[in-house]
């Protein structure tokens, strides 16, 4: 299992999900990403993008005005 990360802070919706999803296609199954984004709606987007794609929402943490995810590659 590898860990990847993906920086998208400052940017807006729909980016970070973007971003996301790009990222996690290159990905084998198992492998854990980690987001830092700033967008505050991205904690329900990834939450529901978790949902839709069948990727498993591990953590998400709030940390002043930066969001943290990481997402298990289904």
């Amino acid at each position: 299992m590898a860990e990847h990360t993906l920086n998208a802070e400052g940017l807006n919706c729909p980016l970070p999900i973007l971003k996301a999803k790009k990222m996690l296609k290159g990905m084998a199954s198992g492998d854990i990403l980690k987001i830092s984004a700033t967008d505050p709606g991205s904690a329900a987007d990834f939450a529901a993008f978790c949902t839709h794609t069948g990727n498993e929402l591990l953590n998400s943490a709030t940390e002043g005005d930066l969001y943290k995810f990481e997402i298990k590659r289904s």
